[in-house]
């Protein structure tokens, strides 16, 4: 397994030949001691609000299961969200889950395209290159998401999201249905209209190439025990999944 790492973007198995890239922007909550957790506490930068607990250590194990190649971030979606575009207003958040982010409230104009700079064009040129070198790949981004949300408990255990292409989503819904091990869902807990489906329009729909976003809760991921237990789950699927498309 050959892996490169760049500043603040890693790519694991990139010499992989299997037509699959995984995709993790939320892989981690990492922020430069310079920044002074952009005046939040160690907890809450460990919280969901700072990354996706279990997406990156879920997402490797698939990488493995599936030989694919794995892009993912290596800085908090608080400095800069990669499943952003630079032009939202929510790349660069000034709340999470209602949670003001102090760091990020009176950034200029020239402070906003350096983290641009700094942290997205990295990891958009490292997710391009992965993508152009394989034949027509299917692309895969991992998340996790917490069981309940401004209050609210949420009974979907994995979410199957897509924007304007379902073929892949519709062929993962079927084998998944013969498997009905999760309650699964399409587009839940998140759907297009919350913007979450950057990564797929970008660098997915703009080529016409196989893709989805998987949402996976947070608490079914916890533990090295359930990361394989997941891992093993829907690797399996994506193989039946894309086994169909061909």
């Amino acid at each position: 397994m050959h892996n490169i790492t760049e500043q603040w973007v890693k790519v694991l198995n990139n010499n992989a030949e299997r037509p699959i890239v995984l995709v993790c922007e939320h892989a981690s909550n990492f922020l430069p001691p310079n920044l002074n957790g952009l005046g939040l506490s160690e907890q809450q930068l460990k919280s969901h609000i700072a990354w996706d607990p279990g997406a990156l250590s879920t997402a490797k194990l698939m990488a493995h299961n599936l030989d694919a190649a794995l892009v993912a971030s290596q800085v908090s979606r608080l400095m800069y969200d990669c499943n952003r575009p630079p032009h939202s207003s929510t790349a660069i958040p000034l709340t999470s889950e209602k949670q003001l982010i102090p760091g990020n409230s009176s950034l200029t104009p020239a402070a906003k395209e350096q983290r641009v700079e700094a942290y997205y064009k990295p990891f958009e040129a490292a997710l391009t290159q992965c993508i152009d070198r394989l034949v027509l790949p299917l692309v895969v981004t991992i998340h996790s998401f917490t069981p309940i949300y401004l209050g609210q408990t949420r009974d979907v255990e994995i979410g199957v999201l897509y924007d304007a292409d379902q073929r892949f989503a519709d062929a993962f819904m079927r084998q998944a249905g013969d498997q009905p091990r999760f309650n699964i869902q399409r587009n839940q807990p998140y759907a297009p209209t919350d913007g979450v489906t950057h990564t797929l329009k970008h660098h997915a729909l703009s080529r016409g190439l196989l893709n989805v976003m998987l949402e996976i809760r947070n608490d079914l991921i916890s533990t090295p025990e359930q990361q394989k237990e997941m891992a093993e789950y829907l690797a399996n699927l994506i193989d039946l999944s894309l086994a169909e498309n061909n």
